[in-house]
């Protein structure tokens, strides 16, 4: 009885202290930072296309070399968590969310050293991401195939 009522006071007091949820708001503000991160995209490769005659897939490639060192850069200068906080998934779900773990896992572990340190935990944040990435193209893939061998 009296755990409960200190558990039913606490969430009292917390409900007090409990930030607002903004979900409709977020949902449009990260849908319109990865719509403008994807325009930016379209219009780097455009540029690179037609001023430096690059091909359409050289484009694409330099444009996300050009998102990774960006956003690694924003990350090791302490802009990229200020961004993450007013922005949202928006700027997490594109290649700039992916370089961004990988830098602050490496900052996180510098002082460890390269190779205990950086080496071992650098893919902590991202390891997932490439996990289950390969293995959902791997599982599309197969339905792909078996789709093409049916019909």
């Amino acid at each position: 009885m009296v755990i409960k009522m200190k558990n039913v006071k606490y969430d009292r007091t917390a409900d007090l202290y409990k930030a607002d949820e903004h979900r409709v708001r977020n949902f449009f503000l990260a849908f319109l930072v990865g719509g403008l991160i994807g325009f930016l995209g379209e219009l780097i490769i455009e540029i690179l296309i037609n001023e430096f005659h690059i091909s359409r897939s050289d484009a694409s490639t330099f444009m996300i070399m050009f998102f990774i060192v960006f956003a690694s850069l924003c990350t090791a200068l302490g802009f990229f968590d200020k961004w993450v906080t007013k922005f949202k998934c928006g700027l997490l779900i594109p290649i700039t969310g992916f370089a961004h773990s990988m830098t602050s896992a490496a900052m996180d572990y510098k002082n460890e050293g390269p190779i205990y340190g950086i080496g071992s935990n650098i893919f902590k944040l991202a390891g997932s991401v490439i996990l289950y990435g390969v293995v959902s193209a791997w599982i599309f893939g197969m339905i792909r195939y078996l789709i093409g061998v049916i019909s």
